[in-house]
């Protein structure tokens, strides 16, 4: 019989309140090689989790752990992890290469040149390398943070909003970057609002709303337990009207409007129910469905109905 796998990352109740003013309240997690994305609206509480899994602050209640050890005061922990806050942290007068060695160093890495050009080829900055880090844009600077971040090629590696400023290719080269990296077996967490990058990227969602942790697993997963949350169902036929007339007498349809492609959108509270009764509708009113898809099943929605609702 096999024992159970101890999480990577390992968040057992963990709390914390500044006054009367509680930040993350009871939360529990395990965090697994590969990508994990961390969601919640401001204020959710998602920095302050951070700063406890990565040592930087005490929890008030609870425990974490890292390849099961406390990050609180443990420096040779923080050579296994790479951290990389939401906030700049740079000096305008280094060049990114020195940046990236200094953080080489600090995570006493031997062979500093190798491993700073290594990292540095990884985020696609070579040509910018010797440039003063305040002639960089946004983006160019996330980038070298990123690079310093992984210099010391660290098995865990915890992202707050390391997208910020970078525009459409490099968040592609972005998400290259980190499928690699959680393919080498890698922990990767990322905190991020950008959710159509996540949605694409992350193994797992954790969505924390209020400081508690609201959900967890894949957006899909989620949102299939959402059952009392209706889906938005757009569906082309060879006859739009007669088809919503049809659909009207459904006992799982909440509404039905005519779209101006051929297309009717139905609010649906059973879409396998929908799925199944369409066939049967087409074939008894002589109809040809061309198209039939969900128009809010996507991390957006998720994130939109666990918060607002």
């Amino acid at each position: 019989m096999n024992s159970p796998t101890v999480p990577v990352i390992a968040v057992e109740s963990i709390s914390k309140w500044y006054g009367s003013v509680v930040a993350v309240n009871d939360v529990s997690l395990g965090i697994e090689p590969g990508v994990t994305g961390l969601l919640g609206p401001n204020g959710a509480g998602k920095t302050t989790l951070l700063k406890m899994i990565e040592g930087l602050a005490a929890p008030s209640d609870g425990t974490v752990t890292i390849f099961g050890e406390t990050p609180r005061n443990n420096p040779a922990l923080h050579r296994r992890v790479g951290v990389m806050s939401e906030h700049e942290a740079v000096y305008g007068f280094q060049t990114g290469r020195q940046f990236v060695e200094w953080s080489a160093k600090l995570h006493g890495v031997t062979a500093v040149a190798e491993a700073t050009a290594r990292a540095i080829e990884r985020v696609g900055l070579v040509d910018a390398q010797n440039r003063p880090l305040g002639t960089y844009s946004r983006g160019m600077r996330q980038r070298m943070r990123l690079a310093a971040t992984i210099v010391h090629e660290p098995e865990a590696i915890i992202l707050d909003e390391p997208l910020n400023g970078t525009d459409p290719r490099q968040r592609i080269e972005f998400h290259d970057l980190m499928r690699h990296l959680a393919d080498e077996g890698r922990t990767i967490l990322i905190s991020s609002h950008i959710l159509e990058e996540v949605e694409t990227l992350a193994d797992r969602i954790l969505l924390m709303v209020s400081g508690k942790l609201a959900a967890s697993g894949d957006y899909r997963a989620i949102r299939a337990k959402l059952d009392e949350q209706p889906y938005n169902v757009r569906i082309v036929s060879s006859d739009p009207r007669r088809l919503a007339a049809a659909l009207v007498a459904l006992d799982s349809i909440a509404s039905v409007s005519l779209g101006a492609e051929n297309d009717v959108v139905v609010l649906s509270t059973n879409v396998a129910m929908l799925q199944r009764s369409l066939s049967r509708i087409a074939k008894d009113h002589n109809l040809r469905l061309e198209r039939v898809e969900p128009l809010d099943d996507s991390l957006e929605s998720v994130f939109s109905y666990i918060v607002e609702g």
